[in-house]
């Protein structure tokens, strides 16, 4: 039966959207899509974060996920590229996480470097789970953790120019970001082995003091 449009007007589009399964429950197709990639990203960082990678499965994922296998793949290609795109994300929300909290007028390096120091440990003690999936999975992708790491100089590069001045050895400056990138990273490493059962402000300290003794050695 057709919608009489003189009678209801626009109420036909949205009757006929319906019925074609465009809109459901009041969302439509692309909001109802998007929510179920969320659940499947937020059931892949739960599961990734408790057990070991090669564990899982794409069936226990949409299990906890309450998604169907079809709705799955419309998103990723496989378990792997699951575990990609969950570490990429996860560690784009923590660089955006220390980025907002990076002081855009420091008086020193010190006052650039502790916020963002603190950042870093709270995101990640208030969210055990995706520190997991950003430290301890990404050991076991070698070549992922590498592009990171080159990622995470760039972007703390970029955060610190305020304080730290152009550098006349470019090359030099690099090195140094990423072995302080690649220092943070097995410090954190560890504090999430131990538990994190050390103040949270500790680390913050030591971090910072990391921090602060590789970069005086800029010009």
């Amino acid at each position: 039966m057709l919608c009489d449009r003189s009678q209801y007007g626009d109420g036909c589009a949205v009757n006929e959207q319906a019925r074609r399964g465009d809109t459901y429950g009041g969302q439509s197709r692309e909001e109802r899509a998007a929510q179920r990639r969320s659940r499947i990203v937020d059931s892949a960082v739960e599961l990734f974060a408790a057990r070991e990678y090669e564990e899982i499965t794409v069936a226990e994922v949409c299990t906890r996920a309450k998604v169907s296998k079809r709705y799955f793949y419309e998103h990723f290609a496989d378990r792997a590229d699951l575990l990609l795109t969950v570490h990429r994300e996860q560690n784009e929300w923590l660089l955006a996480g220390i980025a907002a909290a990076t002081p855009k007028q420091p008086r020193d390096l010190e006052e650039q470097l502790r916020p963002m120091m603190g950042a870093l440990v709270r995101m990640l003690f208030e969210h055990p789970d995706r520190a997991r999936v950003i430290y301890v999975n990404a050991p076991r992708m070698e070549l992922r953790r590498r592009e990171v790491l080159r990622r995470d100089a760039e972007v703390f590069g970029r955060l610190i120019r305020r304080a730290v001045g152009r550098q006349r050895d470019k090359l030099r400056y690099e090195r140094l970001l990423l072995a302080l990138v690649a220092g943070v990273s097995e410090v954190v490493i560890d504090w999430l082995h131990r538990g994190m059962t050390d103040s949270p402000d500790k680390l913050v300290d030591h971090l910072t003091d990391l921090s602060l003794s590789l970069l005086s050695a800029l010009e």
